[in-house]
């Protein structure tokens, strides 16, 4: 018996010292999963997996089915038959669609076209660029069509409006859906134009007749974001809400339009909603929320208008992400999962059982071999006496009696949560693998530790969040395992902005820095970005106003265009060329001030990327240069 013991242990050790590290090349052949729908007959789960090629520097997309219960996949040619299309009406007689359509004269042909080559470009309010397009005089508009082939022209239900629907920049065919007796279509849009737009979030839900071709504004007396339009199995308008205009980060609530009525289904519950789906009966909604580190699955009844209480109920717990809802096979409710080691899967739970079921295993045999990190719950009290979260993710095959280099990972946003999220670029299981340990503290700002966490934040980005990362590290480096003399901070956007900030308070903690597309010089953003009420809100106005006091304490105190004579640590800054949201200069002035103070740093530039980095051979050079600096400096 000892014999056999002593066997499957070197049997264990040897398999487990086979297993290789994730590594940047292997992240970057991960098929990506996105979900379609269930089939028409309820029988299959539709899907796509997106496979990035780094030799053709794109993507290459499969379609597949696989039955609800799991089992063998089978690729397809195409799904428009296999899924019910919601942009064909119910009664089956017409069908939408969107395209852009030329609205506004914008280019200087449009107004002298005898002078067709010249490129000039003009503008007479803002909105002439928006996250890494310039305005060109074109809008997405809805497209109302017969649905039989070489029918009629499609009507633009928008027509001559110079606003958008689907919402750019990132709106979808979610932006519009059909009323359930046919007569109407339900669509978002801000309508508002040039400056206007620029410093409002106020969407709205727009229904158009298809019969009166008349137009009318659903949610006029909200003037915060209204998004996300669906209706019930009983033919209830839903939605969800913000209520404050130029607020894009605020409580995020779930709408119920009844008998004339707008309920509020979320209003007392602490948190914020990201998706719903209304469960078949039409009693429940499902939806996702932030929680404590995680995405996990929520319900909340709809009691009409009786004297039943409201009551929001967590379905789901454990240290993962619940993400995009799919639809329900009897008893189960399909979605997709994520963990900070995994990249999504589609799942499947059983609401009655609380049993989970994994359907889609596409990157399973790529995880069999890859040695994965560990991570782990740490609760930190910061400077004011609160608890706050701290994902310690440490390397594969961790040894405590050995010392560690050491990450700071600043979250972005600044209002986003910090969970078990997969990213491809900011991925934690690739910086543990290459031997870091990972500190990434759910600070101030973060969803899911309640609203009044999530708000104070706002107006004060150099203040108590830069405590709390502080807490953090100083916190993880009390550990034998850290390596203090090597501690680094890295991040992006309001990430990169903490970098940045930190570089000159830092008091000598850390050794080395990357800021990816990070805010440098608060005063050259409000002048350059293009969503101004983002601005407005988190630093309480523009600089100019003097008798301001909020908006006069953000520009300087919290500026770190005004701390770099205290800088003396390197930094990595990277930055790309169409990034309107943190344009261009905010890396440049940041990497020109530390050259010119003599401090060894780099300069990363991607011309064709945002202020993300989306192609796969750019993304390679990215993992490649951020391991190299932190090579040479940490």
């Amino acid at each position: 018996m000892k014999k056999i013991f002593f066997t499957l242990a070197i049997f264990m050790a040897v398999t487990a010292s086979a297993q290789e590290s994730l590594t940047p090349e292997t992240l970057w052949k991960l098929g990506r999963v996105t979900p379609i729908g269930i089939s028409k007959d309820g029988k299959q789960i539709v899907y796509k997996v997106s496979t990035p090629s780094i030799e053709e520097n794109k993507s290459n997309t499969k379609f597949y089915t696989i039955p609800v219960e799991g089992g063998m996949p089978v690729e397809v040619a195409e799904t428009k038959d296999l899924v019910k299309d919601k942009n064909i009406s119910p009664d089956g007689k017409y069908i939408l669609s969107s395209d852009e359509i030329k609205v506004e004269n914008v280019l200087g042909k449009d107004f002298y076209p005898q002078l067709e080559k010249s490129n000039v470009q003009v503008y007479n309010g803002l909105d002439y660029r928006h996250w890494d397009t310039w305005n060109d005089g074109k809008h997405n508009h809805v497209l109302l069509a017969i649905n039989k082939p070489g029918k009629a022209k499609p009507i633009d239900i928008m027509k001559d409006e110079p606003y958008d629907c689907p919402q750019k920049p990132f709106g979808g065919d979610e932006d519009f859906i059909w009323s359930p007796d046919s007569k109407s279509v339900i669509y978002v849009s801000k309508k508002k134009a040039g400056t206007d737009y620029a410093i409002s979030t106020n969407t709205d839900l727009y229904e158009y007749n298809i019969e009166t071709k008349e137009t009318k504004n659903l949610t006029e007396s909200n003037l915060g974001y209204d998004t996300n339009p669906i209706f019930s199995p009983t033919g209830n308008l839903t939605w969800l809400q913000m209520k404050r205009d130029g607020y894009e980060a605020d409580k995020n609530d779930i709408i119920v339009r009844f008998k004339g009525m707008d309920m509020n289904l979320t209003a007392n519950w602490d948190g914020t909603v990201d998706n719903i789906l209304w469960s078949n009966d039409g009693k429940k909604i499902y939806f996702t929320a932030p929680v404590d580190g995680t995405k996990q699955l929520f319900e909340v009844n709809f009691p009409g208008l009786t004297k039943i209480a409201v009551t929001v109920k967590q379905v789901t717990n454990g240290d993962f992400d619940v993400n995009d809802l799919v639809g329900f096979s009897e008893d189960n409710i399909i979605v997709t999962r994520t963990d900070m080691n995994h990249a999504a899967e589609i799942y499947s739970y059983n609401l009655k059982k609380k049993t989970w079921s994994q359907i889609t295993k596409t990157n399973d045999e790529a995880y069999s071999k890859i040695s994965l990190p560990k991570y782990e719950r740490r609760y930190v009290t910061t400077t004011d006496g609160k608890k706050m979260l701290v994902w310690v993710i440490l390397p594969p095959n961790f040894d405590k009696n050995k010392k560690y280099p050491t990450l700071l990972y600043c979250q972005g946003g600044p209002q986003s949560p910090l969970t078990q999220s997969y990213s491809f670029r900011w991925n934690f299981s690739l910086m543990a693998s290459q031997g870091y340990v990972v500190v990434a503290p759910n600070r101030r700002g973060m969803y899911g530790h309640g609203r009044e966490w999530n708000e104070q934040i706002s107006k004060d980005w150099g203040g108590q969040v830069m405590d709390d990362y502080l807490s953090a590290i100083d916190d993880v480096a009390k550990e034998s395992y850290v390596d203090k003399s090597r501690l680094g901070a890295v991040g992006a956007s309001y990430g990169g902005y903490s970098v940045f900030y930190l570089a000159g308070i830092h008091n000598n903690r850390f050794k080395t820095f990357i800021s990816h597309c990070g805010v440098f010089n608060l005063e050259s953003m409000y002048g350059t970005t293009e969503e101004v009420f983002f601005n407005n809100w988190d630093h309480g106005g523009p600089y100019w106003e003097k008798d301001n006091a909020i908006a006069q304490k953000a520009f300087s105190k919290f500026n770190p265009i005004k701390m770099v004579e205290k800088w003396n640590t390197p930094i990595l800054i990277i930055q790309g060329g169409k990034d309107y949201r943190v344009p261009i200069g905010q890396g440049q002035e940041a990497f020109q001030a530390a050259q010119l103070r003599g401090i060894k740093s780099r300069f990363m530039y991607f011309p064709e990327e945002n202020h993300w980095v989306l192609k796969p051979q750019n993304a390679l050079v990215w993992q490649n240069e951020f391991y190299k600096w932190l090579k040479e400096t940490l």
